[in-house]
């Protein structure tokens, strides 16, 4: 067992509770972050029946000011963290470019990527304090594959996946890691944030593909744990979408001419 620390943005429900809930059962501390206060005290009970020092904490990922609240109650309570997953996201809006509103994209990009960047901005110095750290990346499978339909989630989630590479590499001398995290369709609570145009039945049809997925939030916290021991960056939980993503980089033309075809035929 270990007493090592770690704080969870979006982490009152979804995959973030099954991350929060997983390394509790691994002897973490951990503090989780979110906009919704009554999940929040719920998993923090929850949580508390598990480790031995859990707390539920307000964290809107859009505020900088939340966000270094958190920190300094870590440094208060723990004396640091060892590990930040910054998780929360929303589903974006889904539809043509031409439909999506700029607000719309102004809200997803706020929340996806730049809540991510304000999670690692915050936290960077802390590690580089205490001399090392780790941090989770949410992005998923979208950032990888770009399906059509999707063009502001897609575009946060590959910002998630090139400020991770990125600091990867950045990070390294300081003794800080990194894991991005990539998964496809699995049952949570995401249609919740997603914002439809014209497109009927789209939450109908994003549900389904949910509820059919044989992976859970828990196999997928799983891995993350799993990468975080290993000290591995990619984390691409679905065998069809890591396949399709080796397909695109070995034949990228092949990978276009199927894209294009399943534009034709989405959401008929």
């Amino acid at each position: 067992m270990t007493e090592k620390r770690i704080f969870i943005t979006g982490g009152a429900s979804g995959l973030g509770k099954a991350v929060a809930l997983k390394f509790a059962r691994e002897g973490f501390r951990v503090c989780i972050g979110d906009v919704n206060n009554d999940r929040g005290k719920e998993t923090e009970t929850e949580l508390n029946t598990i480790t031995s020092d859990a707390f539920y904490t307000y964290c809107d990922v859009t505020q900088i000011e939340d966000i270094e609240k958190v920190r300094a109650q870590l440094d208060d309570r723990w004396g640091g963290v060892d590990i930040v997953v910054n998780n929360a996201g929303v589903g974006g809006a889904a539809g043509a470019l031409e439909e999506i509103g700029l607000d719309d994209w102004q809200w997803v990009l706020d929340i996806n990527l730049m809540g991510v960047v304000r999670g690692c901005k915050t936290f960077i110095p802390v590690f580089k304090k205490q001399g090392g750290g780790h941090f989770v990346n949410i992005a998923s499978a979208a950032g990888l594959l770009n399906a059509p339909f999707m063009s502001n989630y897609n575009v946060t989630k590959a910002g998630v996946i090139s400020l991770s590479e990125t600091l990867s590499s950045e990070l390294d001398a300081s003794n800080i890691t990194t894991s991005v995290v990539c998964p496809a369709f699995f049952k949570t609570n995401l249609t919740e944030s997603i914002r439809a145009t014209n497109m009927g039945g789209i939450h109908k049809k994003v549900n389904k593909m949910m509820s059919q997925s044989k992976i859970s939030a828990e196999d997928i916290a799983d891995s993350i744990y799993e990468a975080y021991i290993k000290n591995e960056f990619w984390v691409v939980t679905h065998t069809l979408e890591r396949r399709m993503w080796y397909f695109k980089r070995i034949v990228p033309q092949g990978f276009s001419a199927l894209m294009k075809y399943q534009a034709k035929k989405l959401f008929k």
